[in-house]
């Protein structure tokens, strides 16, 4: 079996990855990036054949930590970029790790011979980042797919404006480098929902579920998406985590880009599902999935499911 290396494989979606990998009987080598915080990767060790799994230390800005870590593997999955929506320095937080963390990835990657597929676990904001709410030019009920022009603007989210970069960065490699080794291929999750693997306290998208359960507001972000009742494309982590394993596994989807995503509901039915009670508006299918369907033969729960889960 192939040897993987997982960059962010600890995290909400990540840990998930992981698991797949390791059930599937891989050799999995998953980034930290502290060794000594135990804390952050210890319910790996809970998964099955955790004797196929490896912890090793990152920090993707090392170029020499990072050239170790894929040197002896022939898949890598970076999904490590920061998810954080409240922060104090958008440059330092969000925009360097992000950005030149791909740059520096993208430069290791091509000095390695032996890794054949890379998978970049993107984001809706790859083609929107003013989601949840609509891309410039188009209304909440308008449908998007992979062939809309994607749509950024200086006002949205840094975290969204950061991961767009990223993904325009990755996109103009493989425009610039055709006769590359290895495949890149890439999926942009929508909003991510369900349970953790982990008792982790530092997960956005665990606490955002939380938040939306308990009709918390923390910040003006998440106040506006109580006042605008804003509309949420949603999708179950597990899903994600199989659309991953699917891309790292199929051969011939180098430059490609996949939305993962099921249903649309506004924040207050959200609400409602989170608390087991039935939503009071129909899904929507907003974001479109036919792609990942058609070509990766997925299929996507539905997301009251998903919520009953968290």
């Amino acid at each position: 079996m192939k040897k993987i290396g997982i960059i962010g494989g600890s995290g909400f979606i990540g840990s998930h990855i992981t698991k797949k990998f390791l059930k599937e009987g891989h050799q999995v080598k998953v980034s930290s990036t502290n060794i000594n915080k135990e804390e952050k990767y210890q319910h790996l060790w809970k998964f099955p054949n955790t004797d196929k799994l490896q912890i090793q230390q990152l920090d993707v800005a090392n170029k020499e930590q990072l050239t170790d870590f894929v040197s002896d593997c022939e898949i890598v999955i970076h999904g490590g970029t920061p998810f954080i929506l409240d922060f104090k320095d958008p440059q330092t937080e969000l925009f360097d790790p992000t950005i030149k963390g791909t740059e520096n990835f993208l430069e290791v990657i091509s000095e390695t011979p032996n890794v054949k597929k890379v998978v970049f676990i993107a984001s809706v904001a790859a083609y929107n980042t003013n989601f949840p709410m609509p891309a410039g030019g188009k209304y909440p009920n308008n449908q998007f797919d992979e062939n809309d022009t994607p749509f950024m603007s200086k006002e949205s989210h840094p975290y969204a404006q950061a991961k767009f970069i990223a993904n325009q960065t990755v996109s103009k490699f493989i425009d610039d480098n055709p006769n590359t080794h290895f495949e890149i291929t890439s999926v942009s999750p929508v909003a991510v929902m369900g349970k953790s693997l982990s008792n982790r306290e530092d997960s956005t998208s665990t606490g955002l579920q939380f938040l939306f359960k308990n009709k918390i507001a923390p910040n003006p972000f998440v106040q506006m998406l109580y006042d605008t009742n804003a509309e949420f494309a949603m999708v179950d982590v597990k899903d994600v985590a199989l659309g991953i394993y699917k891309l790292a596994t199929i051969t011939g989807l180098h430059g490609k880009n996949y939305l993962l995503t099921s249903e649309t509901y506004p924040v207050s039915d959200i609400s409602l599902m989170l608390n087991h009670k039935n939503p009071i508006n129909k899904a929507k299918i907003i974001y479109q999935n036919q792609l990942a369907k058609q070509e990766l033969g997925m299929e996507f729960q539905t997301i009251q499911s998903s919520l009953n889960e968290y």
